[in-house]
C-alpha cells in the first residue's frame, strides 16, 4: 500500500508544485501514489461493504473513489495546480458527487485523518440536517462523543 516513497512524492511536489515538473514526474506519482491509493480502495471494499453497505469503495481511475490530484483554481488565489495529498471518498450509492454523504480518508505529510458526513451539502440537505441536530441534541452529541 503507502509507503515512505508516497510521502516522501508528496513533499517533492508540495516544494515543485507545477506542470512541468509534474510530467517529468508522473510515472512516480502512478507508481507511489495512484497505484497504490487504487489498491487500498479495493482493499477497503469488503470490510466497508461489511459495515456500510450503502457506501461504495470504488477503485477506478477516474470517477471513482480516489480524488482527483488537480486543483480547480478557477476562483483561489492559490494558483499552484496539484493537490499535496491523497483524498479518498467512499460515497454512498446513490451519490452524484463529492457532496453526498461519505466517508473521506486525508493521506498527507502533515495529517492523515477520517472525515464522515457531508462536503458542503446543498441547502435543502444543510436545512434538514440543521433541523434533526436541534430537534434531538441528545442523539448528536452521543453519536458526536462516541469512541466506537
Amino acid at each position: 500500500m503507502f509507503s515512505k516513497a508516497t510521502l516522501n512524492f508528496l513533499d517533492e511536489l508540495s516544494v515543485n508544485n507545477n506542470r512541468l515538473w509534474f510530467e517529468d514526474n508522473k510515472a512516480l506519482y502512478e507508481t507511489l501514489v495512484r497505484e497504490p491509493a487504487l489498491d487500498f480502495i479495493a482493499a477497503m471494499a469488503p470490510a466497508l461493504q461489511a459495515f456500510a453497505p450503502h457506501f461504495r469503495a470504488d477503485p477506478r481511475k477516474m470517477g471513482g473513489s480516489l480524488m482527483r490530484i488537480h486543483r480547480d483554481i478557477r476562483f483561489s488565489r492559490n494558483k499552484t495546480p496539484y493537490k499535496t495529498n491523497i483524498g479518498i471518498q467512499f460515497r454512498h450509492e446513490l451519490a452524484k458527487d463529492v457532496h453526498a454523504p461519505g466517508f473521506h480518508v486525508h493521506i498527507a505529510t502533515d495529517a492523515c485523518f477520517l472525515a464522515v458526513g457531508c462536503w458542503h451539502p446543498e441547502p435543502d440537505a444543510l436545512g434538514k440536517i440543521r433541523d434533526r441536530v436541534a430537534q434531538k441534541p441528545e442523539r448528536w452529541f452521543a453519536a458526536r462523543d462516541a469512541k466506537a
